[in-house]
């Protein structure tokens, strides 16, 4: 074990894009678990663009990261040391921690991994700790898709993006997603199963939609808001449903957001929307654990991961999430478990 703890620090609140003076890497000592705690050792950060939220202080679902704190994050690591029954030396857990090398963790924080079979543990934790319950639950608890319908699922390419794509399929829907380039949109269709892409940086969405979706959309997946909501709105089938993960065409903006165009077509076509945190699903955990699991070593359900090695390279890495450079799950690779 080293002796030192690379701990990253927010400094300031991120003004637009996050910058390199937002957040700092420092050298600290490795602290104490207490009683009813544990010591783990950092194997596998996640990034995701809920970081950006945590930065800032917007209205959120959780307490912003205070400047000169811990960067927050979704955390996988192994024990070194525990003062609490639920955790001994050697177990794998996964949870909200921070981007440190070692950190503290409890039962109220982190929770055992849990048994994943023959699936490698970065595999396991990159699709089970958040995107893969994110998806199932947003999508079937909220879209609630029926066989035959149209799903329609922005940033397609992303972590979530590509899992909901996926079980819109296994349920029985045709699928569309919309994503950043020609790569993605082959990734998508050939080796994911999606019926259809679209590039939304090339094409006309309206029309590729309208060309892509005949019988117009059921089920819009929204992670992005802005433009693509709108358009999205105009072929929304009556009663169709708008699971709403995310709104990253926003997150860096400077200047207040307008609100979609097309407000009147949701009164007009009866259409649901509402808005999805996992953290209101966290007791229903092991039954979108033991779905995902189930698909994955049936093969129905695959997911790429984007990694970048070392802790040192989070900050970096973390921007590629506003860009759409990433491909799949962005995590980091600190020491493999």
């Amino acid at each position: 074990m080293s002796d030192t703890n690379r701990v990253w620090r927010l400094r300031k609140r991120p003004v637009g894009e996050i910058t390199d003076d937002v957040l700092s890497l420092e050298q600290e000592a490795i602290p104490e678990p207490g009683e009813g705690e544990c010591l783990f050792r950092l194997n596998y950060l996640s990034l995701d663009p809920t970081n950006r939220i945590w930065m800032s202080d917007m209205e959120q679902y959780m307490e912003p990261v205070a400047i000169n704190a811990p960067m927050r994050g979704v955390v996988c690591g192994t024990v070194i040391k525990s003062n609490t029954p639920e955790f001994k030396a050697g177990d794998i857990v996964s949870g909200i921690g921070s981007w440190a090398d070692y950190q503290i963790g409890s039962p109220a924080t982190v929770g055992l991994l849990g048994e994943v079979g023959d699936v490698p543990v970065i595999d396991a934790f990159g699709t089970l700790a958040l995107v893969g319950p994110t998806a199932y639950f947003c999508l079937l608890e909220i879209g609630d898709p029926q066989p035959g319908e149209t799903v329609v699922v922005s940033t397609a390419a992303g972590a979530v993006g590509c899992l909901v794509g996926q079980i819109a399929k296994i349920k029985g829907c045709h699928v569309v997603g919309l994503t950043g380039s020609d790569e993605k949109c082959q990734w998508i269709t050939r080796e994911l199963g999606f019926d259809a892409a679209i590039n939304y940086k090339t094409e006309n969405v309206a029309e590729a939609l309208a060309k892509t979706c005949p019988n117009g959309i059921d089920v819009y997946f929204d992670n992005v808001g802005g433009k693509i909501l709108d358009e999205c709105l105009k072929q929304m089938n009556l009663h169709g449903r708008i699971p709403t993960c995310g709104l990253i065409s926003q997150y860096n903006a400077t200047e207040p957001v307008p609100g979609p165009y097309n407000y009147d077509l949701i009164l007009m076509h009866r259409l649901k929307i509402q808005g999805f945190i996992i953290l209101d699903y966290m007791d229903r955990y092991p039954e979108a654990t033991e779905a995902l699991i189930g698909w994955m070593k049936e093969g129905r359900l695959k997911a790429r991961l984007d990694v970048s090695e070392g802790l040192e390279t989070a900050l970096q890495a973390v921007k590629k999430l506003y860009t759409g450079e990433n491909t799949g799950k962005l995590m980091v690779r600190v020491k493999d478990a």
